[in-house]
């Protein structure tokens, strides 16, 4: 009888962040491994499977069809083995954690991340704020947010850097820019990441804009785009089915540039429960966010 393979999980983890992170060079800095042994170890995880787990896309590489089909189960095996640790580890861990979280995160995986830490820490008691990055940043400024996730560049006594992710133009199916007309844009009063960056590169490409629609909620922008009201600068994290992804190059819009996801604490050492929300968070990140982040 043929013996089952069994899956390395430091291997798997190591293949999540790569997906993650578009490439091995910054998942290697988070597991503590030369570029070369993490190379080595997704090499002998495709021997395993019997299947090429990545192919070359610009300057990052992406996940093939069967590189697509482990992820989801590589997933499902860390949550699980995460869960386990956790619910013995830290089950006597108790406190009350406060977390803001921007919007776009929190209407995807926010709610199963939550459940799942409830289980595994009961006595935990977690108070959760979703806002804008700017006044999250401000609530943990003055104290009344433990921790905070926010895009940008902005800084805190107390932040790091999570990774980068490319900024795109969100609009509807098919949409292309009519050069005789001003652009239209849907996005957030300042101060704003996403604004401001769509309107430094508008104005960079000499492209005329006007702000046609603004909303303090991720929700209304989505619905003023899904209207055809103006597009919107964001990520792809967390892009309604009903909008696209534009190609910037067909839809006649410049290019956009990174963006930069912070977390950002009140405590440079917080306490358990602060830091167990802290780990499952930056766990959660590694796992579920898109492929495609560029290599700084």
């Amino acid at each position: 009888m043929r013996l089952p393979t069994n899956l390395d999980m430091d291997v798997l983890r190591t293949f999540c962040l790569g997906v993650a992170l578009g490439g091995f060079g910054k998942a290697a800095e988070r597991v503590g491994r030369s570029p070369s042994a993490v190379t080595l170890q997704i090499r002998k995880l495709e021997e395993q499977v019997g299947h090429r787990l990545f192919r070359k896309q610009g300057r990052g590489l992406v996940p093939t069809e069967a590189g697509e089909t482990l992820l989801a189960y590589a997933r499902r095996i860390i949550d699980l083995n995460d869960e386990a640790v956790a619910a013995l580890r830290d089950a006597g861990v108790a406190g009350w954690v406060r977390v803001g979280v921007p919007q776009d995160l929190a209407e995807d995986w926010l709610p199963a991340l939550l459940g799942r830490f409830a289980e595994t820490h009961p006595n935990v008691r977690v108070e959760v704020r979703v806002e804008r990055g700017s006044a999250l940043v401000e609530g943990v400024e003055r104290g009344t947010l433990d921790l905070a996730l926010a895009w940008g560049d902005r800084r805190s006594a107390h932040c790091s850097e999570i990774l980068e992710l490319p900024m795109v133009w969100i609009g509807r199916d098919g949409f292309r820019r009519n050069a005789g007309e001003a652009l239209t844009l849907a996005a957030f009063d300042p101060p704003c990441t996403f604004r401001s960056a769509g309107t430094e590169a508008l104005e960079r490409a000499g492209i005329a804009w006007r702000h046609a629609f603004a909303s303090p909620s991720l929700s209304g922008l989505w619905a003023a785009v899904r209207a055809g009201l103006g597009v919107t600068p964001r990520t792809a994290v967390g892009v309604p089915g009903s909008l696209r992804v534009l190609d910037h190059r067909t839809a006649g819009l410049p290019a956009l540039p990174a963006v930069r996801l912070m977390l950002h604490a009140a405590e440079e050492e917080p306490g358990a429960a602060v830091a167990c929300l802290r780990g499952t968070l930056l766990d959660t990140l590694a796992l579920r966010l898109p492929a495609g982040a560029p290599i700084p």
